[in-house]
Order: structure tokens, then C-alpha cells, then sequence
């Protein structure tokens, strides 16, 4: 980050959203290393990439401008609050800009393959703590997506264009070449290498996005999370997944929920189950204690009936977790673990010494010479 990122991107320091954009979507055709044959295309494309992620985020373009530097900067998951996993980007095909225009710039195919036109699917693991997914929670997320041209509205439309059918196949999407053998001629079926498949063509396509309807972009989206989803559950953001070609229907993101192990509780299913430590006294005696529950200032009241034992489970209905899309809840389950003193006062010892006697169990033996006349002392 030693040069000026405004400099990498040729714009202006006041520069709107809009114009940084569509400077790196220039730039990137430019320098991506799939037209750019230059010896060090990817690394200036790298550096591009790192200019935009800082310049397309207001937080950090603040103090970018501030500071003359930004902490981060090229960690592609800093963006979304450190809680998003970029690995599962096209099902684990592609997981950066870089590659979205490695898509843009094949046309969604590639070689002599059937052009794709409807938008692929997008997936995305998005990490939550307990009590988020406890509560429910509305996340921001930030990705990198094929979106519709802004310029043509995803139509690929240029001005004064429009689609006609492809010359090169007479609409067909395919072409056959006859070739002669000494068994006869041999007629080979492939894509029509000018329409890729489609049929048809466009004339005077639209110049940001060269016809495909779509460029690649930065996207943020809002995924509301409903209370009670489990760890590994997906949900669908309708739409929101590639772009389709020239109109055609885009691809869903799918946000694959992932649960942060939580220090105090353990999930199992709609049950959470805690360790709570109490004092032998309480134990043997019975006791009402509270306890912290999952939700934000919940407090759970729990009757130790007396005589419980170590290791013993209560189990307090209705505070475990929300069950998804019900206006139920799982239980807590309460795991004891009596506490035994290390160390007891003079006073604490003899009335312990009067229980015991009372109870008629021998424990004279149990000390040692040493530990009685440290007793007398």
C-alpha cells in the first residue's frame, strides 16, 4: 500500500462510488491475467484489487484519507466484519474479484461449450455467536458478484441496439463441418464459436459490460437470520447469486450458517446444557439459584432440591433455544458439580466434626498427626 490508492485507480480523491467503480472495472480488464500477457498483470491486478477493496468501503476509505493507511487492507474477508467466509463462493469454484472476471471474461462458459445464461447460485458461510443465533439477527454482508450493467439496465443493449440472430449458425447455436475421411465424410456438430450457443447476437452492445448484461461488482445485502437456526443450515436470498446474460434470471445467494462454540453453553439440538458450581452446603441443603440464560438480561431461577448430588442434572423447562419458526423453546439442562472446600476454618471444621457425629460417621482417621496439631494452632 505504498502508492497512492486514488493513483492505482485514476481517479480523483473526490471521486463518487459510481466512478470508482466503473475506474476498476476498466482497469481490471485491462490487467486480469486472462487478456493481460504483461509479465507483472497480476500483480498490478492484485494491487488494483487491494486499492478497491480499501476505496469501495466508506469506513475505510474514511480512514484511508485520514491516515494515509488502512490495517487489512488486503485480507479479502475484512470487509463483513471479519464474519464472512469467502471459500464457498460458487459452491468452492471461485472465492475473489479475480475470478469473477475470469467468469465475465469467459462469458460464463468458455471454450467450445453452451454459453450459460441464467445466473449460477452463490454461497456464503456466514459465522454467529449463540446468542445471535439465540435472538435472531439482521447481518450485513459483502461479496463480489456478476450484478446487473448499471449502464444498460442488464439488458446488454447499447444505444440503438438490439439482439439478431446469430449469421454465423443462421440461429441454431451450432455448426457443423464436413470433413472427408477414406470411410466417407464425417460431419462434426460444435458451438458456434461467434454466438457461443445463444443464436443470436447483439448489435452495438452495450459498452460497460460488452453485451453480457452483467458486470462484476461489489454487492451488500442484508440476510435476516430467523432465532433457532442450527450450525450448517442454509438460507436462500432469492436473486441475489449471479447475475443472468441479457436479462436472464439470476441465481440465488445461499448463506450457509455457521455456529461459534460458546464458552458456557452446549447445544444439543433445541437444548442447552451449562455447568453450574454449588457450594456443598447448598447442595445438601436445597436452594434456589439463578442462573445466566441464552438471551440478552435473561435470568433463570433454579430450584436445587435438597440432597443433589455431583453431577446431577436439573433440567428447567422452556430456556433452551428458540425452536425455529415456533414460539416454543428447548430446555436447560443444568449440570452440578459440588463444590468441596480446600480449606475450612477452625469454627467451619468442628461443626463439620458435630455433622458427623451426629450422622454416625468415623472420621478421625482421615487426619493425619501433622494436620491435628495444626488444628490446636
Amino acid at each position: 500500500m505504498a502508492k497512492d490508492l486514488y493513483e492505482v485507480l485514476g481517479v480523483s480523491r473526490d471521486a463518487t462510488d459510481d466512478e470508482i467503480k466503473k475506474a476498476f472495472r476498466h482497469k481490471a480488464r485491462e490487467l486480469h491475467p486472462d487478456v493481460n500477457k504483461e509479465p507483472d498483470a497480476e500483480d498490478r491486478f492484485k494491487e488494483l484489487n487491494e486499492a478497491y477493496d480499501v476505496l469501495s468501503d466508506a469506513n475505510k476509505r474514511a480512514q484511508y484519507d485520514r491516515f494515509g493507511t488502512i490495517p487489512g487492507a488486503a485480507d479479502p474477508g475484512a470487509y463483513g466484519g471479519g464474519y464472512v467466509d469467502f471459500a464457498d463462493l460458487f459452491g468452492g469454484g471461485f472465492g475473489g474479484m479475480g475470478d469473477i472476471f475470469s467468469t465475465f471474461f469467459g462469458g460464463g462458459g468458455g471454450g467450445s461449450r453452451t454459453v450459460r445464461k441464467e445466473g449460477r447460485d452463490m454461497g456464503i458461510g456466514l459465522r454467529l455467536t449463540l446468542e445471535e443465533v439465540a435472538a435472531g439477527v439482521k447481518k450485513e454482508i459483502v461479496y463480489d458478484r456478476l450484478a446487473p450493467c448499471p449502464d444498460c439496465g442488464g439488458s446488454g443493449l447499447g444505444e440503438d441496439g438490439k439482439e439478431v440472430s446469430c449469421s454465423e449458425c443462421d440461429g441454431k447455436g451450432r455448426v457443423v463441418t464436413v470433413q472427408r475421411t477414406f470411410l466417407g465424410d464425417m460431419q462434426t456438430a460444435t458451438t458456434c464459436p461467434k454466438c457461443q450457443g445463444t443464436g443470436s447476437v447483439i448489435e452495438n452492445p452495450c459498452g460497460e459490460c460488452e453485451g453480457q448484461g452483467r458486470v462484476p461488482d461489489r454487492q451488500k445485502v442484508s440476510v435476516e437470520v430467523p432465532p433457532g437456526v442450527r450450525d450448517a443450515q442454509q438460507l436462500r436470498v432469492s436473486g441475489f447469486g449471479e447475475a443472468g446474460m441479457q436479462g436472464a434470471s439470476a441465481g440465488d445467494l445461499i448463506v450457509t450458517v455457521r455456529v461459534v462454540p460458546n464458552e458456557l453453553y452446549e447445544r444439543d439440538g433445541d437444548d442447552l446444557h451449562v455447568r453450574v458450581n454449588l457450594p456443598m452446603v447448598q447442595a445438601a441443603l436445597g436452594a434456589q439459584i439463578k442462573v445466566d440464560g441464552i438471551l440478552e438480561d435473561e435470568v433463570v431461577t433454579v430450584r436445587v432440591p435438597e440432597g443433589t448430588q455431583n453431577g446431577q442434572i436439573l433440567r428447567v423447562k422452556g430456556y433452551g433455544m428458540p425452536r425455529l419458526r415456533r414460539d416454543s423453546r428447548g430446555d436447560l439442562l443444568i449440570h452440578v458439580t459440588v463444590d468441596i472446600p480446600k480449606k475450612l476454618s477452625k469454627r467451619e471444621r468442628e461443626i463439620l466434626e458435630e455433622l458427623a457425629e451426629e450422622m454416625g460417621i468415623d472420621f478421625s482417621e482421615a487426619r493425619s498427626p501433622l494436620q491435628k496439631i495444626k488444628d490446636l494452632f
